[in-house]
């Protein structure tokens, strides 16, 4: 146990903790937040659990799903050939890096990946495994915030005693959910420009995340 604790403290610590945490907070001000605005309409309040299966939650959670894996995705596939000068999260300015090696020189490692021992079709797709998860997940989380958030769209609609309504993808034309989409798009950019930028010039010590303390500015990777 000891061992299993060494060896994965960081993402039980990411997922077990802090995310859990971090999403229990959203859920639980979510939900007296939901039923103070009912409140407000005259109508009755719902129970926790009935919440978590409103489009109020959803949205919310969805929103900042897509954004996350948008930026992820986005940074992973710009830093295969983009460089930035003094930068530990850009490759050398110069030269190859082990990732730029060609997979199929490692086919007969025993400890190598199966896809990666079985080569052909299965290495095409695992060699862009990380990425595509990144996309396929945005892709989802996409079309989640925009079913979650027309079905909030037509509560309110229906709340103010519209007969107006629109379906998952005529919400997609409307400017609420590329408002929605692009103000958590354009925060994610500016978090890893932040990144990209601020480790030329700070350190964190033992941080893999950072340049050595004594690393000239300049020094990139």
């Amino acid at each position: 146990m000891r061992r299993f604790l060494l060896e994965d403290s960081l993402g039980l610590t990411i997922v077990g903790c802090l995310l859990l945490i971090w999403l229990a907070g959203q859920t639980t001000t979510g939900y007296h937040t939901f039923n103070h605005e009912r409140q407000l309409e005259h109508e009755p309040p719902v129970t926790f659990v009935s919440y978590l299966g409103t489009a109020h939650f959803g949205e919310a959670a969805i929103e900042n799903c897509e954004s996350e894996f948008h930026q992820m995705g986005t940074f992973g596939v710009l830093t295969v050939k983009l460089r930035q000068k003094g930068s530990a999260e850009s490759k050398p300015l110069e030269g190859s890096i082990e990732q730029d090696d060609d997979p199929k020189d490692d086919q007969t490692d025993p400890d190598a990946p199966s896809p990666g021992r079985r080569g052909g079709a299965w290495l095409a797709l695992y060699r862009n495994s990380r990425t595509g998860a990144f996309f396929a997940l945005f892709s989802a989380s996409f079309l989640l915030h925009a079913w979650t958030a027309s079905r909030e769209y037509n509560l309110g609609l229906a709340s103010a005693d519209s007969a107006e309504r629109v379906t998952t993808w005529s919400y997609l034309t409307l400017s609420r959910f590329w408002f929605e989409s692009l103000q958590n798009w354009q925060s994610e950019v500016l978090a890893f420009a932040a990144i990209v930028l601020l480790r030329i010039y700070l350190r964190q010590p033992g941080s893999p995340e950072s340049k050595p303390v004594q690393a000239a500015h300049g020094t990139t990777a």
